[in-house]
């Protein structure tokens, strides 16, 4: 599994991490079963928020015995994200994932509360010793220059967005952005939402062509595609080990530029949208 330094964490992390919204609408064991599969296979990066149900308590129990060798984050919800409301709904997520401490933790996406409260809480959870470092969720390049205002340069650790084939509209400001200041970009849903391309559309057969030829499964090409940048990391969700196992193989390909110009025809990022998309 490659791996890549975490925007300014100073921690190297896996290129294709494990995701767990609707984690626990399934069957548990099995969830259990994939996380730990996915973690044997390398992709220590696991990634949740305190609005997916019962998420921290599964991956609670996969990483069981286990936690030094995961980089873990978290989320917290803009309706908790004043200052005390930001620290308590970290320990709260530390309390259900079983763990002293997180890795990085989010905020999820803009609210009502002030940039400089949550800010604040964040920082206060890095002196305690809570939190190794913060990032943002859902946020545009706009949002990222208020949030850089108030933390200044090097606080901000990464940036998670949805990023897929289909949806490719944060390559237009977001990723320059984070690039440019060193945060790391994690795209989530990178499958689309119930919406991966049919083999039988014309973007699709491209996939599949590419796939055939690398003996790699589309799944696979489309996430080596998303993180061909070096700032780029995916978080998929596996509902079964095999799957966790497809997705683990796509940290060791690495696709040649003639694929990639190939992918970027067949799945054109389009023009910047008014808004940042988000699920």
């Amino acid at each position: 599994m490659n791996t890549n330094p975490f925007g300014k964490t100073g921690a190297n992390v896996s290129v294709i991490g494990q995701g767990s919204w609707y984690l626990d609408h399934g069957d548990r064991s099995h969830a259990i079963a994939a996380l730990q599969r996915g973690l044997d296979l390398g992709m220590t990066h696991i990634d949740t928020a305190e609005m997916y149900g019962d998420a921290e308590l599964v991956i609670a129990d996969a990483i069981a015995g286990r936690r030094d060798g995961v980089f873990l984050v978290s989320k917290v919800l803009p309706s908790n994200a004043s200052r005390r409301g930001t620290i308590t709904a970290c320990e709260r997520s530390l309390k259900r994932l079983k763990t002293d401490r997180l890795d990085c933790y989010l905020l999820h996406w803009r609210g009502s509360y002030p940039l400089e409260d949550t800010v604040a809480a964040f920082e206060d959870l890095v002196t305690s010793g809570k939190i190794k470092s913060w990032g943002v969720s859902n946020f545009d390049a706009d949002d990222l220059d208020e949030i850089l205002d108030v933390s200044g340069e090097g606080r901000i650790a990464c940036n998670q967005v949805l990023y897929h084939l289909k949806e490719r509209a944060i390559e237009h400001a977001v990723i320059p952005w984070c690039e440019k200041h060193g945060v790391a970009v994690v795209a989530y849903s990178p499958f689309g939402h119930d919406d991966f391309p049919d083999a039988r559309s014309k973007g699709g057969a491209v996939l599949a062509r590419i796939a055939e030829a690398r003996r790699a499964t589309p799944r696979q090409v489309a996430l080596s595609f998303l993180t061909r940048a070096t700032t780029v990391f995916a978080i998929p969700k596996a509902s079964s080990a095999e799957h966790a196992g497809e997705n683990a193989a796509a940290g060791d390909l690495v696709l040649t530029k003639d694929e990639i110009a190939a992918l970027d025809a067949a799945f054109p990022r389009g023009p910047k949208p008014r808004s940042l998309p988000m699920l």
